[in-house]
């Protein structure tokens, strides 16, 4: 029988988290966006913790597979380590709490820095998390490998009477396909766009262009879909990921049935200017744009974009920007693709629900932003925030 995977997202304002949830039962999580106020009803932002509660017990597990923080920035992890068990300390752990069988990281979250007063701020307790895991050997995958980071690493593990080489297979680089997942054995497979090593290099991280860019191949039957999963890249990263993809022969990596694009749809994703009703993408973007499929989808983890004349107001700094969403709409009509999707607009801004999108031998669907749908599938220094709107 061919397999069918699912794709989830949830409506967490202008914030991120994705779940895939694989036919072979595997669940993934990419970032994860709480928010308290959620709890008791006072926003409209689904209340991630008690969703993700439900249906981890709905199939009587409580774990991921696997949890990959594309950057530290707080729209990608606020709330996370309340919520997940951290193997570095018995205080982050309990029997209410979350399980990462595999946690996946760029290099940059191990080399953050932060005073003495920082130290229970998220960021750094993922920081000591990740550390923890990748001197134990296991539990971890971290993408790129700058001379910062085994700097800290090669005497760690000398201390520990190990090589300074014992954790090199536990590295990722860009431009290949990461361990741990395949076609064969899990219908998915995960090639590593982003980050490079530069990214990390000099100490002044700038979290949006260190951050994990993946094109997501899934297999159902003898068909093929790709899913762009991207952090918060500026349109700079990006060009520069196009460049070299396509220096590298692996153009076909560039394509796209599903695009989850960057910075809740900043204009910054797409040029130094905004434009006054509509982005103009910069050449290497447009490019990007143009490799989407027929019947593809874009979706934007953000809050509503009203099409209304004071959302042209100049004055507007923060996304998610109207502008830049009549960008998409365009080149997403010229690839033939179907629907540009707000995630805090399903199926209304009143009750926004996850959007659930299907891969399948009959092609990807958008199955349901009802509860009826979501419910369904669940039987089957602080460093340098980067593309700033400020």
């Amino acid at each position: 029988m061919a397999e069918i995977h699912n794709v989830k997202f949830y409506p967490v304002s202008n914030g991120d988290t994705v779940q895939i949830i694989l036919d072979n039962g595997k669940r993934i999580l990419f970032d994860f966006h709480h928010s308290k106020a959620s709890e008791d009803g006072l926003t409209k932002h689904v209340n991630l913790v008690k969703e993700l509660r439900e249906e981890l017990k709905a199939v009587k597990r409580d774990y991921f597979d696997m949890v990959a923080f594309t950057h530290a920035d707080e729209d990608h992890i606020k709330g996370s380590t309340d919520f997940f068990w951290l193997e570095h300390a018995a205080k982050y752990q309990g029997d209410d709490r979350i399980k990462i069988k595999e946690l996946w990281v760029p290099a940059a979250m191990l080399i953050e820095p932060g005073t003495n007063d920082d130290q229970l701020k998220e960021y750094l307790l993922l920081r000591q998390e990740a550390r923890h895991r990748l001197l134990e050997g296991k539990g971890i995958r971290v993408f790129s490998k700058p001379p910062e980071l085994m700097d800290w690493l090669e005497p760690a593990l000398q201390k520990r009477g190990e090589e300074a080489s014992a954790r090199d297979h536990l590295f990722e680089e860009a431009g290949s396909l990461a361990q741990g997942f395949s076609l064969k054995a899990d219908g998915v497979e995960f090639f590593t766009h982003s980050p490079f090593i530069k990214h990390c290099e000099g100490g002044d991280i700038v979290r949006n262009s260190a951050s994990l860019v993946f094109n997501i191949r899934f297999k159902c039957g003898d068909k093929t879909f790709d899913f762009l999963q991207v952090g918060d890249s500026c349109w700079q990263d990006l060009e520069e990921i196009v460049n070299i993809t396509r220096y590298h022969g692996n153009d076909d990596r560039l394509r796209w049935d599903l695009y989850n694009i960057p910075h809740h749809c900043s204009y910054k994703a797409l040029s130094e200017e905004k434009g006054k009703r509509e982005t103009v993408p910069e050449p290497k973007i447009k490019e990007l744009l143009l490799e989407g499929k027929d019947q593809a989808y874009i979706v934007s983890s953000s809050e509503p974009i009203p099409d209304k004349e004071e959302s042209y107001d100049p004055n507007l700094k923060q996304p998610p920007h109207i502008q830049a969403r009549n960008a998409y709409e365009r080149y997403l009509k010229a690839v033939g693709g179907r629907r540009f999707l707000v995630t805090m607009e399903q199926p209304n801004q009143v009750k926004p629900r996850p959007m659930v999108f299907e891969f399948s031998i009959a092609g990807l669907q958008l199955q349901s932003s009802s509860q009826s749908a979501a419910s369904s599938i669940l039987t089957a220094a602080a460093p340098r925030v980067g593309c700033s709107d400020d």
